[in-house]
């Protein structure tokens, strides 16, 4: 399990419509379900879920909803706060759940910000605390096949040079600029 802590999401999306638009839908009134199927988008503020078949269901108290993504791949994006750089997702099976602002991506799942990225059979993403969780093994009921997530540390381009000094130094040394890491995780599962 690999667990990190990334720049925070977009906080205005909770407060914006889900709006789903698909090539069928069908609804149970009663249940507070909705079936879409065909090339379904879904968005919520900078929220952008993506894939063939999408099962919502709403809180019949709270009018929370949660949304049950399959596809081959379901793709998930939402931009950071105050940034134009975006969080993006893959996966073979999504949930999304409204009321406590989590994604969790199921299988061949890959989620990248910058030039990081990360692997697993599983990933579990908080958009409020942008906290996310990874794990080789998979969560899904069944066969768990073995998977590991695997960290490759990548420098960021230093970029910036230091400004010439005039002065000249006295038997000092002066120690090498280290560029920060950049987090990169593998798993052996293949997407």
């Amino acid at each position: 399990m690999f667990v990190t802590q990334w720049a925070y999401a977009e906080k205005a999306d909770k407060d914006k419509p889900i709006n789903i638009e698909s090539d069928k839908m069908t609804a149970d009134d009663l249940k507070k379900i909705s079936y879409f199927d065909g090339h379904v988008v879904m968005t919520q503020g900078t929220i952008r879920l993506t894939g063939e078949h999408v099962i919502v269901t709403e809180d019949k108290t709270t009018g929370f909803k949660h949304a049950t993504a399959f596809g081959d791949p379901v793709t998930f994006r939402q931009k950071k706060e105050a940034s134009d750089q975006w969080v993006d997702g893959v996966a073979q099976h999504v949930e999304y759940d409204e009321k406590i602002g989590r994604v969790e991506l199921f299988d061949k799942a890959i989620v990248r910000q910058d030039k990081d990225e990360i692997k697993g059979n599983y990933l579990s993403y908080d958009l409020n605390s942008e906290f996310l969780q990874a794990e080789g093994k998979s969560k899904n009921n069944g066969p768990t096949p073995k998977g590991r997530v695997h960290m490759i540390f990548k420098p960021e381009d230093n970029k910036a040079s230091a400004p010439a000094s005039t002065a000249t130094p006295t038997n000092t040394q002066t120690k090498p600029t280290i560029p920060t890491p950049k987090l990169k995780i593998d798993s052996d599962t293949t997407p």
